[in-house]
């Protein structure tokens, strides 16, 4: 082999190893963007039913008998989280709302720009996760 097809071998196999990477990451983060911004809260029952049904090798019948158990489960599980996540902004507001007696105005216009952005960003993923679209508190 001469000197050049060498080095030819070597770039076409680190040009085959960075489109690799490249796949894997475009594909993993799609995976992973379903994953934790996908439709699952609202599809937590179904998710339920066909992971039991995997496992447990269930058949219609018994998944038909379990499905209404997975339904409530899921509208719990829900309910919890809305409730943790009003706990969570309560608490973070109250801290704000304490935290202002000891700062300049300067700050405390930077901490109101802070808690508009967040709620910002908050009402768009709950516009997303609502099953009416609308925002939740």
């Amino acid at each position: 082999m001469n000197r050049m097809l060498k080095w030819k071998l070597i770039v076409g196999f680190v040009l085959v190893f960075l489109a690799g990477g490249m796949t894997g990451a475009f594909f993993g983060a799609s995976h992973a963007r379903h994953l934790f911004f996908g439709p699952q809260r609202t599809l937590l029952g179904e998710r339920m039913r066909n992971h039991l049904r995997w496992q447990l090798h269930l058949t219609d019948e018994q998944v038909a008998k379990i499905s209404p158990i997975a339904d409530k489960a899921a509208a719990q599980l829900e309910e919890i989280r809305r409730s943790t996540g009003r706990r969570v902004h309560e608490t973070i507001a109250e801290a704000h709302r304490e935290m202002a007696a000891d700062l300049t105005p300067e700050q405390r216009a930077k901490l109101q720009e802070i808690e508009s952005h967040h709620q910002h960003r908050r009402g768009f993923h709950k516009a997303q996760s609502s099953p009416t679209g609308t925002p939740e508190l």
